[in-house]
């Protein structure tokens, strides 16, 4: 008989977790004005609100940060984290930062001024935060096959190249650059075929315009084309991601999801011309170019983890474990975005609360929800991460309201998923007594979902 799957690691360190009662749940997440962020991370069971440093290191992880070079300036780390990021991408000119956001105000404080158009696939909150706050304009061009989550569609994450067209047939000299996030985040985690990075970058070399690629899951992406687009299943994760960004002039990313580290970032781009500009605003905002905002433990622990994920066997057994729970969710028959991504499970919340009105925040709502039921922290990706409109300052109500649940990388058992999706099926049948949402009493300009104070109603 064929073999079941197993992960390709064992376990040789655990941590304790607590186990809270619901009167205890319900009382955090009041005191915590009902925003899951502010919520301790002794008061969460099985904490699902991000994968973004929360992942377990390998190792060879450890073992290289203790041979971390801490060295002020010429670490031996940095050049080792050097090499690893030119044999993966080909890119020659390597920033580190603390974190990607921190990759993004390096590179966009060069390249970002007011007035500018950023096109993209569905940037994401930093991203577009880091946009806006430069009174810049983010331009939506994802594929419109997003909008419909039971939609099963392979590359759901595409840019859209008519949108992209448009956007540089009218405003093209008012466009810096144009960004591709691997895999798309906001529209549910999906991927970005081969395909239509090739169409990007034709666009782009049309009007003259460089590409930088938002690439905290690229190995996710690659992944997923080399198992849905045709011609690459015998290719190595490696030389897809090789291939990938050839396509691109640069990339940021946040290493704490496909880089296996709690924290870390950096900037790699084919062009010096950037480099030298990022150079000016790196040194003051981050630190020196040979560990920008890494120590040298977490630089050499970054070269390891990127070689290691680049491994098919490694990121295989990632992207099972979010599809173990995926089936578990079609067995209970609740809604997600179709087909499920890589790094979460993207709950469609609309779906499921459908007597809550957009204005009361679904998506929220069933996160505070949940919580209450199981301990299962999850964070919305919908209408409160959307901000209000910078102009009208209205709330943005026209995308997806999704309740994200991410799983972090070789943390949790399947034994978890269960509970997740039991969890999830427990306040699923209940859903019609759910007829009231929240509402927002206290919120920041830009990235309010970080801190915003809700009431419910």
């Amino acid at each position: 008989m064929e073999l079941p799957f197993a992960e390709a690691w064992k376990i040789k360190m655990v941590e304790p977790l607590r186990i809270s009662t619901r009167a205890e749940r319900e009382q955090w997440i009041k005191d915590a004005h009902y925003n899951l962020f502010n919520l301790k991370s002794d008061q969460v069971y099985i904490d699902c609100l991000t994968d973004s440093g929360t992942g377990a290191m390998s190792d060879r992880q450890w073992a290289a940060m203790m041979m971390g070079d801490e060295s002020y300036a010429g670490s031996a780390s940095f050049f080792q984290l050097k090499e690893t990021i030119t044999r993966i991408t080909g890119f020659e000119y390597i920033i580190p930062t603390h974190q990607g956001r921190a990759a993004e105000n390096v590179l966009f404080s060069h390249l970002v001024t007011a007035g500018a158009i950023v096109p993209g696939n569905s940037h994401f909150d930093t991203t577009k935060g880091h946009i806006e706050s430069r009174k810049a304009f983010a331009v939506d061009c994802t594929v419109d096959e997003a909008k419909d989550t039971q939609l099963e569609v392979p590359f759901k994450g595409n840019v859209d190249p008519k949108k992209l067209e448009k956007v540089l047939a009218e405003n093209a000299d008012k466009v810096p650059f144009i960004i591709v996030t691997i895999t798309n985040n906001t529209a549910g985690g999906q991927p970005v075929s081969m395909q239509n990075l090739r169409e990007v970058r034709a666009i782009a070399d049309k009007y003259g315009k460089r590409v930088v690629f938002d690439s905290a899951r690229f190995v996710e992406n690659a992944y997923f084309i080399r198992t849905r687009e045709e011609g690459y299943a015998d290719k190595s994760i490696k030389e897809i991601c090789k291939e990938m960004f050839s396509y691109a002039d640069g990339m940021t990313m946040s290493s704490k999801k496909d880089g296996l580290v709690n924290m870390g970032g950096f900037i790699a781009t084919a062009h010096e011309d950037w480099y030298e500009g990022a150079k000016r605003f790196c040194i003051p905002f981050e630190g020196f170019l040979t560990y920008g905002g890494m120590n040298g433990r977490d630089m050499a622990a970054l070269a390891v983890g990127l070689d290691e994920n680049t491994e098919l066997e490694i990121i295989e057994t990632r992207i099972r474990q979010v599809q173990y729970l995926a089936a578990k969710l079609d067995e209970y028959g609740i809604p997600y975005q179709r087909p499920v991504g890589g790094h979460a499970l993207f709950v469609d919340a609309d779906r499921v609360l459908d007597q809550i009105p957009k204005e009361e925040f679904p998506a929220q709502t069933l996160a505070i929800e949940l919580y209450i039921e199981a301990g299962v922290r999850g964070c919305e990706i919908g209408y409160i991460l959307a901000d209000r409109d910078p102009v009208t300052r209205e709330n943005r109500f026209g995308g997806l309201d999704l309740l994200r649940l991410c799983i972090a990388r070789r943390v949790y058992t399947n034994n978890h998923m269960d509970v997740i999706a039991a969890a999830l099926k427990n306040v699923y049948d209940r859903r019609h007594e759910i007829t009231r949402g929240v509402k927002i009493v206290w919120e920041t300009e830009l990235m309010r979902h970080f801190t915003v104070k809700l009431e419910r109603l």
